[in-house]
């Protein structure tokens, strides 16, 4: 299955970009509130110890001013409960825990990859439940090289499966989100290597987005970055931010591209 490997390949990415890290660059902030490089490496340990079935480490205490919704207290304690450990600690539990993860995966059969069931994204096949955890660990991949200076991870599997599930949300945040008006088309031009570039555009019609026809004149064309396009879509920057850093292009009815690039951010 595809998903299998995207997983082993984002895994591997983010554990050799962390191999002979010092302290320092250990606990270097991220994107994500309240967490450091080390605790990205413990939610993604969290998460796929919770699939595994095992439970959540008890943490007395709260749990930080960054945790604002059931979910994020879901997660937080097994961040939280490996903030005392080394980097390398953590590192290492992580190398153990994914290598036991891609071996239950390569025992399972084909129904049960196509086996409905729970996921964050609701019912659905155990292959899509997968595809959602390549995004969610290749996310976190580019927090942790953001946040260390380190870019990489881009132009393979992983970065197409993570940029697919940015795209498909844009109707979302064209029609529900940003509320572009009636028959508006809004085209994104997203740039990086072969598999991440990607063009394409949403129109609303009778108060619902769609992609649009690639032959639709826009209104609006945004232009950015492959990484760019998923740090506005899972809330890790703001707009305007990077247009102070001349890192979106607009061409066309600003307004409307103003409308849709602060409503950019799907995450929950």
């Amino acid at each position: 299955m595809q998903a299998r490997v995207a997983l082993a390949e984002t895994w591997d990415s983010l554990a050799d970009v962390c191999r002979g890290l010092r302290a320092d660059e250990w606990a270097r902030p991220t994107e994500c509130p309240g967490w450091d490089v080390k605790d990205q490496l413990s939610h993604l340990i969290g998460i796929e110890r919770m699939i595994m079935g095992q439970e959540a480490p008890a943490v007395e205490g709260p749990l930080g001013d960054h945790v604002k919704s059931d979910f994020g207290a879901m997660n937080e304690p097994w961040v939280a409960a490996r903030r005392p450990l080394g980097g390398d600690e953590v590192l290492a539990e992580f190398d153990a825990v994914t290598a036991e993860r891609l071996g239950q995966l390569d025992g399972l059969s084909d129904e049960e990859w196509a086996r409905v069931g729970f996921s964050p994204v609701g019912q659905v096949p155990f292959a899509r439940f997968m595809e959602t955890r390549v995004f969610d660990s290749w996310t976190h991949e580019q927090d942790v090289r953001l946040a260390l200076g380190r870019p990489g991870g881009m132009g393979g599997l992983a970065s197409r499966f993570g940029l697919d599930q940015v795209e498909s949300a844009m109707g979302f945040v064209v029609g529900k989100q940003a509320k572009a008006p009636e028959g508006s088309v809004t085209r994104f031009d997203i740039s990086g290597a072969p598999g991440d570039a990607r063009q394409f555009a949403v129109v609303v019609t009778e108060g619902r987005a769609a992609p649009a026809d690639g032959s639709v004149r826009p209104d609006v064309t945004l232009t950015l970055s492959g990484i760019n396009f998923l740090r506005l879509g899972c809330g890790r920057v703001g707009a305007s931010e990077l247009e102070a850093a001349g890192e979106i292009g607009v061409e066309g009815d600003a307004a409307l591209g103003q409308m849709v690039l602060s409503s950019m951010s799907f995450m929950i």
